[in-house]
């Protein structure tokens, strides 16, 4: 977790045509820290003599030589050095003459605990919500009303199985107005027993594509025998009349484009009473009147005897 590393014969001389590697490794959720206590190499045009070289993640992080920074080189003097991950290359050269005595470097190096809630994840924050840094690691974490999708990263909002029991009402996707959440999915019931016309109000506005059919987000609006969309994009959807009891409308999401989703209004208009026939040997008297109990039509008549 730390140590001590000394260009060759320190704090002599160091020979000529020399080169040595420190390959040093911490656990992961650490990076290395590594700063000079003393340096003093042969200076040349972009450290192309001796060098000390320092590379992490297969990239050269800094050439140092010299004693103090020019215009074109850099000596290490009070600055610190770390890592991008959790290793970290230390390389020394040496060429073949030097027509001064150098006496080299002495560094220290130590493991550091990354706090990975500052970083980036393709340009997006780690955490989809938020973020929790540890030693040696994080974790995220949701607001409520949200769950945390299987990647650890992102949460979603599930509202799978809402049955809506009144006759007119609202639905609409996730934070309606503000970007709904990634990974979404939720499906919506209107109680059986009722014909169910939907009608898109306000904005509509889900992530589309120019040649692909709704690939990323999509909206459908699902009947036992029949589905209405998929939709997505910026128009609204026209009204739609779905001669139906039950009515699934399900809203999937992928990891990324933020929109702002969808609000939707519902009325659910009873079924009518089929035309009386009267019985044998009598007449209708009259329709008495018809009712919705716990999802079903009910329809009563009076008749008179003939």
């Amino acid at each position: 977790m730390y140590g001590r590393i000394t260009s060759p014969d320190f704090p002599n001389v160091y020979p000529n045509n020399k080169e040595r590697i420190w390959n040093i490794t911490v656990p992961r959720g650490y990076s290395v820290r590594i700063y000079f206590t003393h340096f003093n190499l042969e200076l040349s045009y972009l450290c192309e003599y001796d060098y000390v070289k320092l590379s992490s993640g297969g990239k050269t992080l800094v050439m140092l030589c010299g004693k103090e920074s020019t215009d074109t080189e850099e000596a290490p003097g009070n600055k610190t050095y770390v890592s991008v991950d959790n290793t970290l290359m230390v390389t020394f050269r040496s060429d073949y003459s030097n027509e001064k005595p150098f006496t080299g470097f002495e560094a220290f190096y130590a493991a550091e605990d990354i706090d990975e809630c500052k970083h980036l994840f393709d340009g997006e924050p780690l955490c989809n919500h938020h973020c929790h840094n540890y030693l040696g690691g994080y974790y995220c974490s949701c607001r409520i009303g949200y769950t945390l999708h299987t990647n650890k990263r992102t949460c979603t909002a599930q509202c799978q199985n809402q049955v809506f029991t009144k006759r007119t009402g609202e639905a609409t996707s996730p934070d309606y107005l503000k970007p709904y959440p990634p990974f979404g999915s939720c499906s919506i019931q209107v109680e059986d027993g009722f014909l169910i016309t939907l009608e898109f109000v306000e904005t509509f506005n889900m992530e589309t594509h120019p040649e692909v059919l709704c690939p990323y987000d999509v909206l459908k609006i699902k009947m036992p025998k029949k589905q209405f969309g998929p939709f997505c994009g910026k128009t609204l959807p026209a009204e739609i009349e779905t001669h139906n009891s039950v009515v699934n409308t399900t809203f999937i999401t992928d990891i990324s484009g933020a929109r702002t989703g969808w609000k939707m209004k519902y009325t659910a208009t009873a079924f009518a009473c089929p035309s009386p026939e009267a019985p044998p040997h009598g007449r209708i008297a009259s329709v008495q009147a018809q009712y919705v109990l716990s999802g079903h039509l009910s329809c009563y008549l009076k008749t008179k005897k003939l």
